[in-house]
């Protein structure tokens, strides 16, 4: 049949090809203007995509936290090494101290200037051995000398004003004429207290004639006779006194005064007279009979003033010994005087005392600033000396060990260079210093330095033995293990190989399989973090808990005292995967 083309419909051309006809441009239609969407529109559908990407973060974080707690809490772990063992053994373990300290000199002086001066003479120089009380310096302080001086002039004013507050009896002897006082009188500077009389010996004055002026000299034997009581005493001639005392007769007398010891009876204005024996053993008579007089006779004054606090023997014919208190007068301020005084006084004596110093104590001269002509001042230390036959040294021992020291034992140490020096245990403290997790003694040792190897500040290294025990059993360290019971109760165990369980072993509160195994009992001796971390042993691996008593440890090994016998073979710990980075 022949093929009909239909003019409106044209064969199909490739495009691109030059047969294909030129597009014919089609009447442009008016188009209409589109409305613009509102704002909030658009506007509300950029908050929805906001929210979906804030969800999708919050959706990422909770699974990965899920997937977390199932990786660590729910996941089998698969990664728990096998158990590692070790044999219980015989041997020796000491429990030892170890630490460092520094060396210090046993006694150190330092001596400090406290006033200005200028330097005289040096008679030390830097590491001169010195003794307690050699010379170190002479410093001239214009300064610290007068105000010493003025101080002890102070000081001695004020003690004195103190002596006269008590109102004493200059002499032995007998109050007379004494005046009548109340408490709380007030008495001033010279008031009289008294007259006090010494009558335990009288005195006696007589005129001899010239013409007796070489048969009487002082110390002469002499008869004295008192009419009254019809007695004779021996006495002295005392004094000679070349006056002239003319009698009505015409005639010239010199004095004698003759002393002779009372017994009791005897007092003044009694009539007396004496005799003396010349050279030729004649009789020497005095131109006239005398009258008795007491020895000494003195008013008694205060020397103070202020209130009556007290009264000694203060009565008429009352006997008193010198220096007894008769009257107390009180001050309110003379206390406080003395004692800011006294402190003044026992500085200015320091410092005076630091211008001719000598050493305190036996050492070294450490250091010597001085020297002769320079000008010193106050706060200057100017000397210092260390006694370095003997060092201290200072360590450091917690309280499981401080009950095993004690005062007197030895201790090894080495110095800077290694080389060994003993010390002694100087001082055990009974307080300790509380720290963290432990309490911890300062105890001081002695060291020998007579070689003067060890230097101030020297470093050392300590190693106390404390116990020691010998053939015994012991595991290591990480064989102990604390762990928890079915009653609750805390147990020290080792975890012991055995085909069986145990008669000795305990039943733990956690299931017996490798899949109860990470949440079972707590243990000791395990780092923190470590992936292996209450990682126990199970029955089913073979192991059981055995309770123990631990004794002594050191840094590798613990002794057991009772629970296990030598030869048994224990869990340590478990192998490390690397592929986890244990």
């Amino acid at each position: 049949m022949p093929e009909v083309k239909d003019p409106q419909i044209q064969p199909a051309v490739p495009e691109g090809s030059p047969d294909q006809p030129a597009p014919q441009a089609a009447p442009a239609a008016p188009q209409p203007v589109p409305a613009k969407p509102p704002q909030k529109k658009k506007a509300g559908r950029k908050k929805m995509v906001k929210r979906m990407i804030a969800l999708s973060v919050v959706l990422a974080l909770v699974a990965g936290i899920g997937f977390g707690m199932w990786y660590l809490v729910f996941r089998d772990d698969e990664t728990i090494g096998q158990p590692l063992t070790a044999e219980a053994q015989i041997g020796t373990i000491q429990s030892t101290v170890e630490g460092n300290g520094n060396a210090v000199p046993k006694e150190s002086a330092a001596i400090t200037l406290n006033a200005d001066g200028t330097v005289q003479e040096v008679y030390v120089t830097t590491g001169d051995q010195v003794w307690a009380g050699d010379p170190l310096y002479q410093i001239d302080s214009q300064e610290a000398r007068e105000k010493l001086e003025n101080l002890t002039a102070q000081m001695n004013d004020l003690l004195e004003e103190a002596n006269n507050l008590t109102v004493t009896a200059p002499f032995s002897g007998k109050l007379i004429d004494v005046q009548e006082f109340q408490p709380d009188q007030e008495v001033s500077v010279g008031t009289k207290i008294a007259t006090l009389v010494n009558d335990r010996k009288l005195k006696l004055s007589l005129y001899f004639s010239y013409a007796y002026e070489d048969e009487i000299h002082v110390g002469q034997s002499v008869q004295v006779s008192v009419p009254a009581v019809m007695s004779a005493q021996e006495g002295t001639v005392e004094k000679i006194n070349k006056v002239s005392y003319i009698s009505p007769e015409g005639a010239v007398h010199f004095e004698a005064v003759i002393v002779f010891d009372n017994p009791g009876t005897l007092t003044a204005d009694m009539d007396a007279s004496a005799v003396l024996t010349a050279s030729d053993g004649s009789s020497i008579y005095p131109y006239e009979n005398g009258q008795t007089q007491f020895y000494e006779t003195r008013d008694v004054l205060s020397k103070a003033s202020g209130p009556v606090v007290g009264m000694g023997n203060l009565l008429n014919h009352a006997n008193v010994s010198a220096g007894e208190g008769l009257l107390f007068l009180g001050s309110d301020t003379i206390d406080d005087k003395l004692a800011a005084k006294r402190e003044e006084l026992d500085t200015a004596q320091t410092q005076f005392a630091n211008f001719e110093a000598v050493a305190p104590i036996d050492g070294v001269v450490m250091s010597c600033t001085l020297e002769p002509g320079m000008d010193v001042k106050s706060g200057d230390t100017v000397i210092t000396i260390s006694n370095t036959t003997t060092m201290l040294v200072d360590i450091q021992v917690d309280s499981r060990n401080i009950g095993f020291i004690q005062a007197g034992m030895t201790i090894e140490l080495t110095d800077d260079w290694g080389n060994p020096v003993m010390g002694t245990v100087a001082n055990v403290p009974m307080q300790g210093e509380v720290g963290s997790g432990t309490t911890m003694y300062p105890v001081q040792l002695q060291v020998d330095n007579s070689s003067g190897t060890i230097y101030n500040g020297s470093w050392m290294r300590y190693k106390l033995v404390t116990s020691e025990s010998v053939d015994c059993v012991m595991v290591p360290n990480q064989c102990v293990k604390r762990v928890t019971d079915v009653d609750g109760e805390i147990h020290t165990v080792v975890f012991v190989q055995a085909d069986s369980k145990p008669e000795n072993a305990i039943e733990m509160d956690a299931p017996s399989s490798s899949e109860g195994a990470a949440a079972g009992g707590g243990m000791i001796m395990m780092p923190e973090g470590s992936s292996t971390q209450n990682a126990l042993p199970t029955t089913d691996e073979g192991f059981w808990p055995v309770p123990v008593v631990t004794g002594i440890s050191d840094t590798y090994n613990v002794e057991i005292v009772e629970g296990l016998e030598a030869g048994a073979v224990v869990f340590t710990n478990r192998e490390t995967n690397q592929s986890y980075g244990w």
